[in-house]
């Protein structure tokens, strides 16, 4: 049931003020491959998922399946805070190709934990693919409890966990009680090596859409032994991954991957343009890493 080791894009969602602009996404998508990323994942937070409206969210999951073409795992995001919605398009993203999904907890509604192992298996009830349970409380209020991913672990369809609580504590917990039912997946680049020590199987990053093949080589250096040299790619990438979450995210990352010729620098309100500031200091360590 793993879906992916290693790195998985939250890719962007190149858009422009007429919509989603297709041929950026492409483009995008392809170097992505190119660079040899593990997994993609598709209009999440990153990709601005909650701003696409239901058609738009269908119709970039289905491009990315075709583009992708099997050359990767394609993971499409499809929680929502309203239980019916998720158990819709998690249907539609299984029908048309998608090999995970990532489904974020109910956010504003929040809900008790009873109700979030009641919500997870009636959505896992309704999908033939893998669920990657995500746990962001910082955006949604509510925590995933160890416990209620001990309860959930023996579903079938439930396959992993990103893991953004940023409360080591608590992953060490989940990971003594899941054990090796769900793998875990660091949910923040700054905690790409901590989460692989407690036995993680990679990260769904944000760094990796201006710099894949750096994030990849943290996990690899990991994997293959190297402790000390995945320790020190982690804090070398400190300060790039705090300029790309010095503003809400993606607008850095979106500002990051506009200066290096992929897309327009176009985010949907609520979300606005990268601060002229805050933007000089990622303009500066793009030059520093020689991404522009």
């Amino acid at each position: 049931m793993t879906v992916f080791k290693g790195v998985a894009t939250a890719l962007i969602t190149p858009m422009n003020a007429n919509g989603v602009d297709y041929d950026s996404f492409g483009r995008v998508i392809d170097w992505q491959l190119e660079q040899g990323i593990n997994a993609l994942v598709i209009a999440g937070t990153t990709g601005e998922g909650s701003t696409l409206d239901d058609a738009e969210h269908k119709a970039v999951v289905k491009f990315a399946v075709e583009r992708i073409a099997g050359r990767c795992p394609v993971i499409a995001a499809t929680g929502s805070n309203d239980t019916r919605y998720a158990v819709q398009l998690t249907k539609y993203c299984c029908e048309i190709g998608a090999d995970a999904m990532l489904v974020v907890t109910p956010y504003y509604n929040k809900t008790t934990q009873a109700g979030l192992i009641k919500s997870y298996t009636t959505i896992a009830d309704n999908s033939t693919k893998p669920l990657i349970i995500y746990n962001v409380p910082s955006r949604t209020g509510v925590n995933v409890e160890p416990e209620t991913y001990a309860a959930l672990a023996d579903h079938p369809m439930i396959a992993g966990i990103k893991e953004a609580n940023s409360n080591i504590e608590k992953i060490v917990k989940t990971a003594r009680l899941v054990g090796d039912k769900l793998d875990i997946y660091s949910g923040n680049d700054d905690q790409i090596v901590p989460i692989l020590s407690m036995g993680g199987k990679g990260v769904i990053s944000v760094l990796s859409n201006p710099m894949p093949k750096k994030t990849m080589e943290i996990c690899d250096k990991f994997f293959a032994g190297d402790i000390k040299g995945a320790a020190a790619l982690q804090c070398e990438m400190l300060p790039m991954i705090n300029a790309l979450f010095s503003e809400v995210n993606p607008i850095p990352a979106k500002a990051a991957m506009a200066a290096m010729g992929f897309c327009e620098n176009y985010v949907r309100l609520p979300l606005i343009p990268m601060s002229e500031a805050k933007w000089k200091v990622l303009e500066d360590l793009m030059k520093e890493q020689g991404l522009i």
